[in-house]
């Protein structure tokens, strides 16, 4: 293992962890135990799920974030840290193949810190108990969940409805505090919202999926160019709470899940990102 550097010293603000814990599991247990949870191999996907870059095959100190990038790794080496674990890894549809520049940078400060990478995508979108958008709906106070927003062949968000009808600014309150960002709003939909949509990211496309579903506003990360003029001629409120904020969520949860099952120390890292 490559040498290590001092631990980090600050705590990010969203941190998970319980740095108490003394377990340790093999990489290739935690893998095929996260593959099997997750339920990896269902749908289709943008990028490989599961294990990205190989490292230690002993893990005791887990670091999680939402997306991979070098002061992430830096700063799990810095924590002396065994895997990193996120929903945006470093391999995708589209990208250069070849390990030059930025990406030969990021994969060297894994190898050389004999970290592993591991991640997943929409996996960790759609999961019923720690997905970015299941937990959401609960912490948005949603009642009667239920899959919505099709990719694919698989619903990746969550529909629901609130306990009573709530104004539109209480949902925004919500919002802010459930995604610790100010979120950008298209006020358009009725004054007393009933039933509501989620899909963290970036899914301004599903929109469509919650008008049709009749759904009083929905809620995602971002927002293109199209979506005022459908939220006012569909009379439905959208909201676009970033999609790092929508996506910290999922991450934090399951990081919190694996330290409860095996023990191991968990650290979530937050490196924000307005968008």
């Amino acid at each position: 293992m490559g040498l290590r550097r001092a631990a980090h010293q600050g705590e990010s603000q969203l941190t998970i962890d319980r740095p108490t814990s003394k377990g340790t599991v093999d990489r290739d247990d935690l893998v095929s135990y996260l593959d099997r949870f997750l339920m990896a191999d269902q749908g289709a996907d943008f990028c490989p799920n599961g294990l990205q870059v190989e490292g230690t095959p002993t893990v005791r100190r887990l670091v999680t974030g939402v997306s991979a990038c070098l002061e992430l790794f830096e700063r799990a080496r810095q924590r002396q840290a065994d895997a990193v674990l996120v929903h945006h890894g470093i391999f995708w549809e589209g990208t250069p193949r070849q390990l030059t520049g930025l990406q030969r940078r990021r994969v060297a400060e894994l190898i050389e810190a004999d970290l592993n990478l591991i991640a997943y995508h929409l996996p960790l979108d759609r999961h019923p108990e720690v997905g970015n958008n299941a937990v959401a709906a609960r912490r948005l106070e949603l009642r009667h969940l239920e899959p919505f927003g099709d990719h694919a062949g698989s619903s990746l968000g969550f529909r629901g409805e609130f306990a009573r009808p709530i104004q539109l600014p209480e949902l925004l309150d919500r919002c802010r505090a459930v995604f610790a960002q100010e979120p950008l709003c298209f006020a358009a939909g009725p004054e007393a919202v009933s039933t509501l949509g989620v899909i963290s990211g970036g899914a301004e496309s599903s929109f469509h999926d919650a008008i049709s579903a009749g759904l009083d506003a929905f809620v995602t990360g971002e927002a293109s160019e199209w979506v005022m003029n459908v939220a006012r001629e569909s009379a439905t409120h959208f909201i676009a709470a970033g999609h790092y904020a929508t996506e910290r969520l999922g991450v934090q949860a399951l990081g919190e899940h694996l330290r409860q099952k095996f023990g191991i120390e968990v650290h979530f890292e937050d490196i924000p990102n307005p968008v």
